[in-house]
């Protein structure tokens, strides 16, 4: 029986999502969570990998039992069990061949920043030391809709076949004393969204022209683009599915 886990984390305790040796992950620590309810090794494949420090506040992953299980009663004890830090929301059944990772259709990411100091959200935005221009800001992402190709903001010396990704969203708001940019796309480049709105933010700070910032896109070069935010400020925030295809 496969199952998904529909489940939400902090991560300012973990690095990153994925197991790694010697280091305290997500990944980890639910499988540990699910091998002891569970008795029986349990592994179990997640929608996307995060950073160190990255919060997700809507992520899935995937994991087979040999038997069926009270998944009810399994969200009530993995509750219990695992730290304050990760939330279960719900683990429900999926066909065999569902996949956490290659059936999600689109994945939407969120960035905080302010310019003031917010002791209630320590770790949850970035700091920054300026007033960018919201508008500016806007007209760069809408720039940034017209390009596919996003060699420009992705981690070098990576393993990923394309760096073509699709946006269907990417606008920056003004919310109390933060601004906050929001991303949606099919797929997503490691360290894309935190090298987009930094590269975004030098537009908002008069550091960076709308010329220079299509430039930057159409060079293909990461060391063009302007500098990786911080991992705090990034929330993966949005993963969808086809839920009637896949659910049993």
């Amino acid at each position: 029986m496969r199952y998904f886990i529909h489940l939400a984390y902090n991560g300012a305790n973990y690095c990153g999502w994925q197991t790694q040796p010697n280091l305290p992950t997500v990944q980890l620590t639910l499988e540990q969570a699910l091998s002891t309810l569970l008795r029986q090794p349990i592994a179990i494949v997640g929608c996307g990998r995060t950073d160190t420090g990255v919060h997700a506040s809507d992520f899935y992953a995937h994991f087979t039992t040999d038997t069926a299980i009270d998944a009810e009663q399994l969200t009530f004890k993995l509750n219990s069990f695992l730290p304050e830090d990760i939330a279960i929301f719900e683990i429900f059944g999926v066909r065999d061949n569902a996949h956490a990772r290659f059936d999600a259709t689109a994945r939407t990411y969120q960035y905080h920043v302010s310019n003031r100091r917010l002791p209630f959200k320590q770790g949850l935005y970035s700091r920054i030391y300026y007033h960018p221009d919201l508008n500016l800001m806007n007209e760069g992402a809408k720039l940034l809709m017209e390009y596919e190709d996003f060699t420009s903001f992705a981690k070098l010396h990576t393993q990923v076949k394309t760096n073509i990704c699709h946006l269907s969203m990417a606008q920056w708001e003004e919310r109390d004393d933060e601004w906050v940019f929001t991303i949606r796309s099919n797929r997503f480049l490691r360290n894309m969204v935190r090298s987009v709105t930094g590269t975004l933010l030098d537009v908002g700070r008069g550091k960076l022209t709308l010329e220079g910032l299509r430039e930057i896109v159409e060079q293909k070069d990461r060391c063009a683009a302007g500098v990786s935010m911080p991992p705090q400020g990034l929330f993966l925030t949005r993963v969808e599915y086809p839920f009637d295809e896949i659910k049993l």
